[in-house]
């Protein structure tokens, strides 16, 4: 059996200019390359599977590059990217901080950057998860951090900024990764289909992006997990039912029966959605979100808040229009405040049934005649 490699690991962004998301980053890292002024230490922060381990490793590669591109991009043909792509580079040294923690694992590191490299530009350093260096680690590593030789680069990568001292933070020059858009997932998750021969619905690939949360390496997991599952061609209804995920369909229906006053529909749907076996937090959450969409849906000027595929949007826009803003508020002032308690009730089904109710009773009480 041939060997199977992960579609985030065969994949994986190779240059700045195929990094996903974070062009805020990778702009400000090719101008540095571009004018010299390459800091001596970077913190690259943010989620986990955003692209900063990536980014440290194409960074590292491009200053040692000696036949870089206009567009400050690594050739991939020299010596020391050749080196560096088939993982024989002398130059780059990468530590996982999770396991290797301790102030000897530092120590260690610290004599190795005394010693100036052989071939090449810049010896780097990448650390990974560096919060997790104990605090004598912290220390036995200031020292260097702050004043190392000019063949030496330092890259640091954390999802918890806050746990890094503020000495070292200090030291370093501070790169905030963001989430990645569900719609930079979507056509990643495409790109990544059409080469592996994927058949797949649109619909199927936004839900997979929405489960990843921003997080490109979790999406792409999930989606090698969908093409075992459905053998090769992703459909909306099958990913649905892998991801565990409610069909946005039963959220406009409740909203519907809302407007019409039916609390008996209400309870009867509701029923359905436990009979699908998901749990009243799950559900309560995911009808304020659809409420939230449906509000930024009225104003086209807030309309690109609205995380849903092109197929949905056009639906969201005409209940939001039907609902109105003034309705769609109570909605959303009732559905938050049951979502914020539900933690403490006790009976936690009916605990939402009372909230559907209420939901399904506005309308009522607005038609009721006055005094």
């Amino acid at each position: 059996m041939e060997n199977f490699i992960v579609s985030a690991r065969k994949y994986r962004p190779s240059t700045f200019e195929s990094v996903v998301g974070q062009s805020h980053i990778t702009t400000t890292l090719k101008n540095a390359i571009r004018t010299g002024k390459l800091a001596q230490a970077f913190l690259f922060c943010g989620p986990r599977g955003v692209g900063k381990t990536t980014c440290a490793r194409i960074l590292a590669k491009t200053i040692n590059c000696t036949n870089p591109t206009a567009d400050m991009e690594a050739c991939n043909e020299c010596e020391s990217c050749q080196s560096f792509i088939s993982g024989q580079s002398m130059n780059i040294f990468e530590l996982d901080a999770a396991s290797n923690n301790s102030v000897d694992d530092i120590r260690t590191l610290v004599e190795q950057v005394r010693i100036p490299p052989q071939t090449g530009r810049y010896k780097v350093y990448i650390i990974d998860e560096v919060h997790m260096l104990s605090a004598s680690a912290f220390n036995a590593f200031l020292k260097t951090l702050e004043e190392p030789p000019a063949y030496a680069k330092f890259i640091l990568a954390t999802t918890e900024k806050h746990k890094i001292i503020p000495t070292i933070l200090s030291r370093c020059q501070i790169f905030d990764f963001k989430r990645i858009e569900t719609a930079d997932i979507v056509k990643h998750l495409e790109y990544v289909a059409g080469s592996e021969g994927i058949a797949y619905e649109p619909e199927a690939l936004h839900l997979i992006a929405r489960k990843a949360e921003g997080g490109l390496r979790d999406a792409l997991s999930l989606f090698d997990q969908l093409v075992s599952f459905t053998r090769g061609n992703l459909t909306y209804a099958s990913c649905l039912d892998n991801l565990n995920m409610l069909d946005s369909d039963y959220f406009f229906r409740f909203v519907d029966y809302f407007r019409a006053g039916d609390i008996a529909n209400t309870l009867l749907l509701y029923q359905e959605v436990i009979d699908k076996g998901f749990d009243g937090q799950h559900f309560i959450t995911g009808l304020t979100e659809h409420l939230r969409g449906l509000m930024v849906s009225i104003d086209p000027a807030t309309l690109k808040l609205l995380d849903a595929s092109e197929a949905n949007r056009k639906r969201y826009g005409e209940q939001a229009q039907a609902c109105g803003l003034p309705l769609l508020m109570k909605y959303l002032e009732i559905a938050s405040d049951y979502e914020y308690r539900f933690r403490d009730a006790n009976n936690k089904r009916l605990f939402v049934e009372v909230a559907l109710m209420k939901l399904a009773a506005v309308t009522r009480n607005l038609q009721q005649p006055v005094g």
